[in-house]
């Protein structure tokens, strides 16, 4: 980025040179007069007179090329790209040797006007040159891979229709950066009014989004903008971007605020050593709001502004972590988005190969834990325009954006589309929980742990909410995962949720009412694994066996009995020896963990306590279980 800058100021005091050179092209006194007129108009920053002045010594002689190569910089400079275009054609047409920086130029605006092709023809031109500055040749040869890129990404469009999504969100303001909530009940979003940034949401019902509304008092603000938001999957935390405010390290710092019943609690800054004297923005929080992902200018990063991560702890929030080369770059990388399977990374940048300016990209994250090299979502997804902010639904088939040039109701409006399915992440569902008291059937707020059981690493820790009892969290499709849900006083609940061949995008959707601990209530224990007709417990059986030590040792006046129970399927003797042994290992497994033995007894009871009746496999299945049941506290 910085070579850029540096290469954007010597191609326009190339053109104040120029006009004060004493030797010029062209010997006629009044076309001379004027472009001096245009290098004092230029030096006092009054670039439409210079203009109309250099326009004028082109009348006296058109052949003066000197006073046309300046025209076309300052039409570029002033980003009136087909002009500048026109104007450097004209030098090329006159001399093709007059000024090899003239094809450099125009190669660059030849790619914000989407003139490929053409693009290509002049910058190889250009790089054909001998003796080019480094940074001319570095910049020279990226544009050329843009041009090289766009020429076969429009060979080869990938389907793209985007739909708006309404007027109950878009209106003749600007309505932006959306994001919603991983059951898509709620989208949050950024409308300017006034230049004044705020948060809006609209709440689906019957698959319909209701009227936007603002936000909250309580992150919203007249003086400052508040804008570049991430939502937890759960609705629960508001990560957003916070510039200039009292209570900020630097010039932009990252906030968060925590949802308080149908209200936000005031939003506080994450501090350091996420936040500097510098400038953060635009987070990105994964599925268990535990990594944070962000924007920033800071020290150690590959130039301009690049991508971060910091991971939250007992201790904070880590050091940042730069997100290295695969993803950034010299140039600008921004707007991430974390899809919920938390191994695919969406973001804009215009330092990889693309369509010009900023286009979208998605990196994945490799099995050696380091992001895969960046990949264009391809046009007409890009074009020739900036293109970022982009975020998508948990199922990872949709995608939200925002544009200015697709006939909205005004300004920037808020559009869906489909995602190719090559850039697609991998399939997530999410399940979605009440958890209440068994007895008075009032809310609980209950701690709530998932669980990948092959690793026996929680992958969500979170508590339900104090008003309503509720908890949501996304689910990667190919793995096992176990829940625990657990509140002193109580007994546990135990669920499984198998998602190695899932296909399908329906969410689990459950009530859980946990029982007092009180003699005679059981729990199934849902993540005891045996294989069939076999009593030896299954490695992915280790979280919940854990989970059950960890219940006695905070309940040490209670004695359980383990019991084993089978399907109506073979003899009844046979479930019977099985459904004992089954519960003897889970007994010897409690006992080898430091359990005292005098707290425990175990039973097999084979077909004889189904809790459903042996119709179906499914149902089978649900008989074949173990269980915990309190016989004295």
């Amino acid at each position: 980025m910085r070579a850029a800058l540096l290469l954007l100021l010597t191609f326009f005091l190339s053109a104040t040179v120029w006009a004060q050179q004493k030797t010029y092209s062209s010997s006629n006194k009044e076309a001379l007069k004027f472009i001096l007129l245009a290098n004092k108009n230029i030096d006092d920053h009054l670039y439409d007179e210079a203009i109309d002045n250099i326009r004028k010594a082109l009348k006296e002689d058109p052949n003066f090329i000197d006073a046309r190569a300046l025209l076309g910089d300052l039409y570029r400079m002033k980003r009136l790209y087909k002009e500048a275009i026109e104007q450097y054609g004209k030098v090329i047409a006159q001399n093709p040797e007059f000024n090899r920086a003239v094809y450099l130029k125009l190669g660059e605006i030849e790619i914000n006007e989407a003139l490929y092709p053409q693009s290509k023809q002049h910058l190889e031109k250009y790089l054909n040159y001998p003796g080019l500055a480094t940074e001319n040749s570095t910049y020279a040869q990226k544009l050329l891979a843009d041009a090289k890129f766009s020429i076969q990404a429009m060979q080869h469009p990938v389907p793209f229709k985007p739909v708006n999504i309404g007027a109950e969100i878009n209106t003749a303001n600007d309505e932006y950066l959306p994001v919603a909530t991983a059951d898509e009940r709620t989208l949050i979003f950024t409308r300017k009014i006034n230049n004044n940034e705020d948060f809006y949401k609209s709440d689906k019902t019957g698959g319909k989004w209701g009227t936007a509304t603002y936000l909250s008092n309580q992150i919203n603000t007249d003086t400052y903008n508040e804008g570049a938001q991430s939502i937890s999957q759960d609705g629960k935390y508001l990560f957003f971007t916070g510039c200039n405010r009292p209570d900020g390290l630097g010039r932009c710092d990252i906030f968060i605020a925590q949802k308080k019943g149908d209200d936000w609690a005031k939003p506080f800054n994450i501090g350091g050593p996420v936040n500097t004297a510098g400038w953060e923005s635009q987070p990105s929080v994964n599925y268990d709001g535990r990594t944070l992902y962000f924007v920033s200018n800071r020290k150690g990063g590959y130039g301009g502004y690049d991508i971060w991560k910091s991971t939250l702890s007992d201790k904070g929030w880590s050091e940042p972590e730069n997100l290295g080369p695969n993803i950034n770059t010299a140039y600008n990388e921004q707007s991430p988005f974390i899809h919920p399977d938390d191994s695919t990374l969406y973001f804009s940048s215009n330092g990889w190969p693309g369509m010009g300016n900023k286009d979208l990209f998605v990196s994945r994250l490799g099995k050696d834990g380091k992001w895969q090299k960046a990949e264009n979502l391809g046009y007409p997804i890009n074009s020739n325009g900036d293109e970022g902010g982009l975020s998508l639904t948990a199922a990872g088939d949709y995608a939200f954006f925002s544009s200015n040039n697709l006939n909205g109701f005004g300004g920037y409006d808020i559009y869906k589309f489909e995602l190719p399915v090559n850039v697609r992440p991998h399939r997530v569902t999410y399940v979605k929980g009440l958890v209440k008291d068994a007895k008075t059937k009032l809310p609980l707020e209950a701690a709530v742990e998932i669980i990948d059981l092959q690793s026996n690493t929680a992958v969500y820790q979170d508590y339900s909410g104090e008003e309503l009892g509720d908890f949501l969290a996304t689910l990667t499709s190919g793995k096992n995962y176990g829940l625990n849900i657990s509140k002193s006083g109580y007994l546990f609940y135990s669920e499984n949720f198998s998602l190695r061949n899932y296909k399908a995008n329906k969410p689990f959707d459950i009530a859980v009412f946990l029982s007092p601990i009180e003699v005679g209530n059981k729990v199934i224990l849902k993540n005891i694994f045996f294989d069939t007709n076999k009593f030896d417990l299954e490695a992915e059986s280790k979280a919940e066996l854990l989970k059950l030590i960890d219940f006695l040792q905070m309940n040490t006046h209670v004695r359980i009995e383990i019991s084993g129970h089978t399907d109506n399927v073979g003899q009844h003797q046979a479930n019977l020896l099985l459904s004992q042994n089954r519960a003897k290992s889970v007994y010897q497994y409690l006992v080898g963990h430091g359990i005292a033995a005098g707290r425990l007894v175990y039973k097999g009871y084979g077909e004889t306590q189904p809790i459903v009746p042996n119709t179906t496999d499914d149902d089978r299945a649900r008989n074949r279980r173990t269980e915990f049941m309190i016989i004295n506290k």
